[in-house]
């Protein structure tokens, strides 16, 4: 008996981790049936309307659509590029992607000279036409 124990506790395990794996699915009936797996949804920064342009572009990118930046600073392993005109001031913050390679912009915040929020669509057009 102490020889099947070991052997006995092996085949339960094994039948629990079956049960356990993807795939099949039992339904109401007892009958197995295929699981369709999830789609993958992309990960990846969200982009506002009137973004798009910006949002996942590198350096060169940006400096191809409003010049050069007035400011640019490292902070870390993260860019920030400025931009001004008559109507804003925008601040686009570039990061590496999770495994290496060219930093691209991730993040956008734009503001009026005395600090007051401004919409960020607005100040991309009017930046972009001030070029």
């Amino acid at each position: 008996m102490l020889k099947k124990r070991p052997l006995l506790a092996s085949i339960g395990l094994a039948l629990l981790l079956t049960g356990c794996g993807e795939g099949t699915a039992t339904s109401a009936r007892g009958k197995l049936e295929a699981i369709k797996p999830v789609p993958h949804r992309p990960a990846g920064p969200r982009v506002e309307a009137g973004l798009e342009g910006v949002i996942g572009a590198d350096r060169n990118g940006l400096e191809r659509q409003f010049g050069a930046p007035r400011l640019d600073v490292r902070e870390g392993d993260a860019l920030k590029l400025q931009w001004s005109g008559g109507a804003c001031i925008l601040d686009v913050y570039l990061y590496p992607p999770a495994r290496g390679g060219e930093p691209s912009a991730s993040y956008v915040d734009a503001r009026r000279g005395d600090g007051r929020d401004v919409d960020k669509a607005s100040c991309v057009t009017a930046l972009k036409q001030g070029k």
